[in-house]
């Protein structure tokens, strides 16, 4: 009897987060989602920015009761510019570099339009129902 392991393997990214243009910024520290000062991300596709976090802030987005995606908002296109900051766009779905136009998926940070090659750098989120710790 053949059984086909295809299904279980995981995708391989394509370009690893270790080599992600945008420069390494440790970061830890401890968030509540359901104090009244994180109301936009208390609901399934919430979102929200923190300033004076990362490099040139954070977007933290909820994916699911369980899960959230937090992501830096420095350009992969160009990291060394401090004004290619990701914006959310009015569709809840794009994040966007105004400077290079290109586009990234809220969701997971993956390139939809370019000239941007690389995801958005991703830091770490580990929810318990009550504190959201965001980590890299």
């Amino acid at each position: 009897m053949i059984i086909s392991v295809n299904g279980c393997k995981k995708k391989k990214a394509t370009q690893p987060q270790a080599n992600n243009p945008v420069p390494y910024i440790p970061i830890d520290f401890v968030i509540y989602p359901n104090n009244p000062t994180y109301f936009p991300i208390q609901s399934i596709g919430g979102w929200m920015y923190m300033n004076n976090v990362g490099i040139n802030g954070i977007v933290i987005y909820r994916k699911s009761n369980e899960e959230f995606v937090v992501l830096e908002r420095t350009s992969s296109y160009l990291p060394d510019n401090p004004y290619a900051r990701v914006k959310v766009q009015q569709n809840n779905f794009d994040l966007k570099d105004t400077i290079s136009g290109s586009k990234w998926r809220i969701f997971d940070g993956e390139v939809t339009e370019g000239p941007a090659s690389w995801p958005l750098r991703r830091y770490g989120a580990a929810y318990d129902g009550n504190s959201l710790r965001i980590v890299n």
